[in-house]
């Protein structure tokens, strides 16, 4: 009996070590990804074009500048207007998903989420057709769609659902009772919105608007495209490195880049901490009833949000149809012989499609493996402490400034992992630091879920912890494995800015070839490049709600016995 209380303790030890073990691999790993790229930023802004230290003067430089100056500003007023339009926008909408009898609730629902599946800069050509100096409606603008009107429209499109999925979330969270009470007293139901309603959603409103501000201020594809001769941060970093080859000052429009980000996420997380259950055990599901008069409001108000939203996908894939914009609107397949506009043809959207099952698979494995650890690993505070402070860090840096730190870091002749420089491999690295955030947050979730008895068990029967980790964990958690791994194939399908700086000419992304093609101004077929990333991206999607609704329905039967 002594003998084998003596083996499991030191299995037990031995599975511990491991475990630890796992954790530092798993923060050298982030190290890697994350804190030492932006380590190497930030040390490039204090150096001049030779390496040599100049402490301050970058900085002075910038400050001293006008036009880089006004560049933030011009960051700050976008992402201030934008912020200020999207979220009561998509306030109304999330309410009408929630609180009304809203006919076609999952037509709505589904058109909200058309603009995650797009490249940034989608929306800018689509209002280059509509509004610009040859568009149909230029009248109405007189053709000045370029600068802060333009960008803003088109934050507005691109920014939209990431705010609506954020107040769903909030607005579904509600106790019938208080609702009940306030009919009861006889409060009017302007009275009962400020008193009730609005409170209970507030946390949900303000991680909407950080993430709106941050969404806006970080975006380089939008103001891009229709920025015209309006600055702001993104285009400057971008100017700065590709355009002048000036990386000191690039590294510190950087640095200046990221603090607005960082300080939106730090507001929100303080938020987060205040906030407290708004559902306890005794808490009565609110279920809307049939109201005419606000139902129609709302579905009218679905309606036009909705038909705004595809006028900007369809005007997108008009224009990617037409010969000669304006002059032969007749109809062709050429834009879509993207060999005749681009060195690399199709092959960038293979790249893409490479690049983001690459992202999937280890990115997933990655991000579910490195939350188990943490969340299963006894003691060991200080270093699962570091994993979670890494962990979250890329959600308060923009992509832009990620990829800069690359540059540097593995751009570096000292640095053994310079071969992965120019590589498919560094893109999906990239990729996955720049989204890591997100994917951490909702294994770490479902771990949670997960009662401690298994554990417990499989450690009295004496089974090894990492086939406990295969046979229990996975398939329990097998539904937000594969949210992570769509999460992030859609978001590699579509980003720009993370990579802008990455690609070589064999590893060039559809997303930055669309940029490229459009700049050359064959904006049809940009259009059409950015059309079959949405298709792609969304069909993606679709094939994971029907293994979800039919194939892991049935693998998580067990749950409702």
């Amino acid at each position: 009996m002594s003998l084998a209380i003596a083996t499991g303790t030191i299995r037990a030890s031995r599975e511990d070590l491991l475990m630890r073990a796992g954790v530092v691999a798993v923060v050298a790993i982030l190290l890697l990804m994350v804190g030492l790229p932006l380590w190497a930023l930030l040390a490039k802004g204090f150096e001049d074009a030779d390496g040599r230290f100049v402490g301050l003067a970058n900085y002075a430089a910038y400050f001293a500048t006008p036009a880089l100056f006004n560049s933030a500003l011009n960051s700050f007023e976008v992402a201030a207007i934008t912020t200020l339009v999207v979220v009561p926008l998509a306030f109304l909408y999330a309410y009408a998903l929630t609180r009304t009898v809203l006919p076609l609730r999952w037509l709505f629902q589904g058109i909200a989420l058309i603009p995650i599946f797009a490249p940034s800069l989608l929306p800018g050509l689509a209002l280059i057709y509509l509004f610009g100096t040859q568009g149909f409606f230029k009248a109405l603008v007189g053709g000045q769609i370029y600068g802060i009107k333009g960008i803003v429209i088109a934050q507005v499109f691109y920014c939209f659902p990431h705010a609506v999925l954020i107040l769903t979330t909030a607005l579904r969270t509600a106790d019938a009772r208080l609702y009940e009470a306030a009919d009861a007293l006889g409060a009017s139901k302007l009275r009962v919105f400020f008193t009730v309603t609005l409170p209970g959603a507030k946390y949900g409103v303000v991680s909407a608007a950080m993430v709106v501000f941050t969404l806006v201020i970080t975006d380089f594809g939008v103001a891009k495209v229709i920025g015209g001769n309006f600055n702001v941060l993104a285009t400057d970093v971008y100017k700065q490195v590709i355009g002048q080859q000036n990386f000191s000052m690039g590294a510190v429009v950087g640095m200046v880049l990221l603090a607005p980000a960082a300080l939106a996420f730090a507001v929100d997380r303080l938020v987060q901490r205040k906030q407290v259950a708004l559902l306890t055990a005794r808490a009565v599901p609110l279920e809307p009833r049939p109201k005419f008069a606000r139902d129609a409001f709302f579905t009218l108000f679905c309606v036009i949000v909705s038909l705004f939203i595809l006028a900007i996908i369809g005007m997108a894939a008009w224009g990617s149809l037409i010969k000669y914009w304006p002059y032969n609107l007749s109809l062709t397949w050429a834009n879509y012989d993207f060999e005749k506009v681009d060195a690399n043809g199709w092959d960038s959207l293979l790249n893409s499609i490479r690049m983001a099952v690459g992202a999937a698979i280890f990115g997933t494995a990655l991000m579910f493996v490195g939350a188990w650890l943490t969340e299963k690993t006894r003691g060991f505070g200080a270093v699962r402490g570091l994993v979670q402070l890494l962990a979250f860090l890329p959600m308060a840096v923009p992509g832009l400034v990620l990829g800069l730190g690359y540059i540097f870091f593995f751009n570096a002749r000292n640095n053994p992992l310079n071969f992965l420089y120019a590589t498919m491999a560094i893109l999906v690295i990239n990729s996955v630091a720049h989204f890591y955030t997100v994917g951490h947050l909702t294994a770490a979730t479902a771990l949670k879920q997960i009662d401690p008895e298994f554990e417990a068990v499989s450690a009295s029967l004496k089974v090894p912890v990492w086939r406990t980790f295969l046979r229990v964990t996975v398939p329990i958690c097998l539904p937000a494995i594969l949210d992570i791994a769509i999460y992030l194939f859609v978001n590699a399908m579509t980003t720009v800015s993370s990579v802008i700086f990455l690609y070589s000419p064999d590893t060039k992304l559809a997303s930055v070839a669309a940029l490229n093609i459009e700049e050359a101004g064959t904006t049809a077929a940009a259009a059409a490049l950015c059309l079959v990333i949405v298709g792609i991206s969304a069909t993606v999607k679709g094939l994971h709600l029907l293994a979800d609704r039919f194939l892991f329905d049935r693998l998580q039967r067990w749950r409702r016995r």
